[in-house]
């Protein structure tokens, strides 16, 4: 931003007995935001969304979005073994996981966090926490229109929502935004418990391991898309303000104007 400031003092008493003083402006600038980068607030929640939308198809998610394509394509092939292997295992931890993973569990989870996170003081927790109530709504809204697009059935033939996981996409978009926020640390673990909840999803027989593999890819396309959507810095317009003013001994008063784009 380049800010330049017009300055005019009207002194009306600017003597003193030593002399004439030298005018030293007081500015006062515009309030700045109080956002950790300006722009996760609640009044741009829609129009991130909006920019969120869009963002999706930018150029930098070319390439994952190709090798997601190309791992689910080779997956297909996969499938029919997949369920021979994983079917009915570990049917306890299966079931946990995929209770982890649903909207159920998640949506209210999301909202407790995005609630916490409006109240906390501002820093890394708030910011985390917009952008994983962000990617919520983006991730449930491209991941239900490809559902309905596809209509896969399932392998227990419940449905034709089969392609791609839900659970797999929200629980790897949700990683993808912490190992933004917190790094490897946090990260790693998170992904390894969003692998369980995609893997889940197979030993339930109620996903074909290629929804599985492209639940996790558009889960990582719409978290990195959120979390640099939001983290752009807000465009400045220009502005013209007036301030009062005084110089540096107090003896004169008058009016200034700051002009900023």
């Amino acid at each position: 931003m380049i800010h330049a400031v017009v300055s005019i003092l009207l002194l009306t008493g600017g003597a003193s007995a030593a002399g004439p003083s030298v005018a030293a402006p007081v500015r006062i600038l515009p309030r700045e935001d109080a956002e950790r980068d300006g722009r996760r607030t609640l009044g741009q929640f829609p129009k991130n969304l909006g920019r969120s939308f869009v963002g999706v198809f930018a150029k930098d998610n070319l390439f994952p979005v190709l090798v997601g394509t190309a791992a689910t394509g080779a997956a297909f092939r996969l499938d029919h073994g997949a369920e021979s292997a994983l079917g009915g295992r570990a049917p306890n931890l299966s079931s946990a996981a995929s209770t982890a993973g649903g909207l159920k569990t998640v949506l209210p989870a999301t909202f407790g966090l995005f609630v916490a996170g409006r109240l906390a003081d501002g820093g890394r927790f708030r910011a985390f926490t917009y952008d994983a109530a962000q990617v919520l709504v983006v991730n449930t809204v491209y991941t239900s229109a490809l559902k309905t697009i596809t209509s896969r059935t399932r392998p227990d033939g419940s449905d034709n929502l089969s392609f791609p996981s839900g659970h797999t996409s929200t629980a790897v978009a949700f990683a993808t935004v912490a190992n933004a926020h917190y790094g490897w640390k946090v990260g790693v673990p998170s992904y390894l418990a969003a692998g369980a909840i995609g893997m889940s999803r197979v030993t339930k027989d109620k996903h074909h391991l290629s929804d599985v593999i492209a639940g996790a890819a558009i889960g990582y396309v719409t978290g990195r898309t959120v979390v640099r959507v939001n983290g752009e810095p807000v465009g400045r317009k220009r502005a013209f303000t007036l301030h009062p003013m005084t110089d540096a001994a107090g003896g004169g008063v008058g009016m200034g104007g700051s002009i900023s784009w």
